[in-house]
């Protein structure tokens, strides 16, 4: 049994719970680092994680043709959802658009390649690990605490910034294409405070 106790717990040092989502001035800075270091992969992937809200595993298996229509790419797209089997839309504005079609130029990718393809012969496009290492050097290129930040920062920012701004739960839960609205609630984090304040300006 004494071995048992004097064992580390697996999470010791790793801090337990959600990742927080960027603030607006953390999303430019990142843009600006990436767009200072000609970074053209990296500014493509970071734009199109936060306008997707997408999960890690749906935005590594893109494919050019998801967000493209011959050499126009969409303002909005459509991918089924590898872990609910159900489709999600998303919105791809003016910085993701252009910094994807630099980056399709650039990789010289064809219509059925995917968007973002593995330097590593074993994986035909990225690992939901290199995206992860790839958000960590992100937020620590500008100064933020890389064990505090992770893949699902990136789907979190733009749709807690939703919420924040509008209050519209429905919203957020199709923009993160969450079949429960209680899942919507538990993963923005939305607390009582949120419902009492949204409440008080309410007059009845």
């Amino acid at each position: 049994m004494g071995s048992n106790q004097s064992r580390e717990p697996w999470n010791k040092g790793k801090l337990i719970g959600q990742k927080p989502p960027l603030k607006p001035k953390d999303v430019w800075a990142i843009r600006i680092h990436l767009q200072n270091a000609h970074a053209i992969l990296d500014l493509a992937l970071f734009n199109l994680a936060i306008d997707s809200k997408l999960r890690g595993c749906d935005l590594v298996n893109l494919h050019v043709h998801d967000v493209t229509h011959g050499n126009q790419i969409l303002p909005r797209a459509m991918v089924m959802q590898r872990k609910t089997k159900r489709p999600v839309q998303f919105e791809v504005t003016e910085p993701a658009r252009t910094a994807v079609a630099a980056w399709i130029e650039t990789a010289k990718l064809r219509s059925d390649a995917y968007l973002f393809p593995s330097r590593l012969s074993r994986s035909p496009h990225i690992s939901t690990r290199q995206y992860a290492r790839m958000v960590h050097q992100w937020v620590a290129a500008i100064g933020l605490d890389p064990k505090v930040y992770g893949t699902h920062t990136m789907r979190r920012t733009k749709a807690t910034l939703i919420y924040k701004r509008t209050k519209n739960l429905r919203a957020a839960q199709l923009l993160l294409g969450h079949s429960k609205l209680e899942s919507t609630v538990r993963y923005l984090g939305i607390e009582v405070d949120d419902a009492l304040e949204i409440s008080e300006q309410t007059e009845i």
